[in-house]
């Protein structure tokens, strides 16, 4: 199993080397469905942990954490922490983030077409 170390190293590496693909650095950013469906969330509004949590409902907290922080790294997701008691934590998109709309309205528009809900696995 792959280390958290490693993993953000891997995505750091692939994040700035130039001698990779755009799509591969697109899928080290975004290498699952998880990281996917966080950015469909938050493209409607900012939102906290728990928001998220229960808009996605099969995901783990666990899970759910090491894709925000991924996110987060990769620039593409802001995480503002207000001094409250306790902390309350926001997550947005940024500027980069929000230009995912795009992708989002491929992949959607791709899967209307494509993978109708009756056939849907």
């Amino acid at each position: 199993m792959v280390t958290r170390e490693l993993e953000l190293e891997r995505l750091e590496t692939a994040h700035t080397s130039r001698s990779v693909c755009p799509v591969e650095r697109y899928l080290s950013i975004f290498r699952d469905h998880w990281s996917l469906l966080i950015m469909r969330e938050l493209l409607d509004h900012p939102r906290r942990f728990n928001e998220l949590k229960k808009s996605l409902i099969s995901i783990t907290s666990k899970t759910l954490s090491e894709r925000l922080a991924e996110l987060v790294e990769a620039e593409v997701i802001l995480r503002t922490a207000y001094p409250e008691v306790p902390v309350r934590v926001v997550y947005s998109l940024t500027e980069k983030g929000q230009d995912f709309d795009q992708i989002l309205e491929a992949v959607r528009f791709w899967g209307e077409k494509w993978m109708p809900l009756e056939k849907a696995l």
